[in-house]
């Protein structure tokens, strides 16, 4: 489909500076422009392109000003990496599946609301409640008692366990796992041990976003809670009883230990790893690859392993890279002192 940017402009309450009339027919990256293309400019470093590129017409903020002539249309916006992700939002937008696989297996009594859509191989066990417009991919498993909310969408190979409950508008990509068993062993006097069974559930409420391979562990007793509108990448584990704070985001191959809480709106870069039965603030932001062993406070910017003060840590680095050169000097020191 084709649409003019005045068309566009008014979906999301933009100005226009330059041709109203110019048509656009796909999205593009703002460094590899096309003709017909629309592209944003939200990151400063890449500010040069919006001189040189192809793109038709350039989301841009409200207090974007050219320093050079121009030859896309400008969409001026507030956000406009927010105002592009909309905009590919509703060109995504598809006619939504419904009907149930002859294929799929179904026990007797599970509740299933209106308008769903369940795809070949999907295994539903006893007593599962399922909401409407609910989607549920193919090879997809849902144990006992489950509860899923509207508007849920269950992707190829998603497994829910016995007794977990997951919200409305959520997502779990392929193969995540929700209500696997915790990692909890007793050990012995005879260095075995002895597992200690899981007996709690997973809740996940409402506009949660559950990344391919996550592993969301069931609780020892009680709940793993994952508060609303969190967002988790892939190859993720959060770990028994532990808790996730609403809002929160979280990058790819992170991992949290058993019984820690993690507070509302923070922001955890990749590959950082959280120690058990922790207390982490709210508006917390951790650097990638940092190792938490402390509790943390309210907004607090951490990076490093052991992770602390990210300016510190950054000035730390400064000298410590430094570091072999200074014991070259000091050991030529040495040497002369004793000559």
């Amino acid at each position: 489909m084709k649409f003019t940017v005045k068309q566009i402009a008014d979906l999301i309450g933009a100005e226009i500076v330059g041709n109203p009339d110019a048509v656009i027919s796909k999205f593009s990256k703002i460094d590899a422009g096309e003709e017909e293309g629309l592209s944003f400019l939200a990151n400063p470093k890449y500010t040069h392109y919006i001189y040189t590129t192809k793109a038709t017409a350039v989301l841009v903020s409200n207090d974007f000003h050219p320093t050079q002539e121009l030859e896309c249309t400008l969409l001026k916006v507030d956000n406009p990496y927010l105002a592009f992700a909309r905009l590919m939002t509703m060109a995504q937008q598809k006619k939504t599946k419904v009907g149930i696989s002859k294929h799929a297996a179904i026990a007797e009594g599970v509740k299933i609301g209106k308008d769903v859509y369940i795809g070949d191989f999907v295994s539903i066990s006893e007593g599962v409640t399922i909401g409407d417009n609910v989607q549920i991919y193919p090879h997809t498993y849902i144990g006992e008692n489950v509860t899923i909310g509207n508007n849920t969408i269950l992707h190829s190979g998603v497994k829910v366990y016995h007794a977990c409950v997951i919200g409305n508008n959520c997502t779990c990509h392929p193969a995540a796992i929700i209500g696997s068993d915790g990692f909890g062993f007793a050990p012995q006097s005879d260095n075995q041990y002895v597992k200690i069974p899981q007996l709690g559930n997973v809740i996940i409420e409402d506009n949660v976003d559950i990344g391919a391979n996550t592993c969301i562990d069931r609780a020892t007793m009680g709940s793993t809670i994952i508060r609303k509108g969190v967002k988790l990448c892939n190859f993720i584990q959060i770990a028994h009883n532990c808790e996730i704070g609403e809002n929160t985001v979280m990058a790819a191959m992170c991992g949290v230990s058993g019984s820690t809480k993690i507070g509302k709106n923070c922001v955890f870069a990749g590959q950082v790893g959280v120690s058990w039965h922790l207390k982490i603030g709210d508006n917390v932001q951790v650097g990638a690859q940092s190792g938490i062993h402390n509790s943390l406070k309210d907004n607090s910017i951490v990076v490093g392993t052991p992770a602390f003060n990210a300016s510190d840590c950054i000035k730390s680095y400064a000298i410590f890279k430094h570091l072999p050169r200074v014991v070259d000097r000091i050991s030529d020191l040495e040497s002369k002192m004793k000559k």
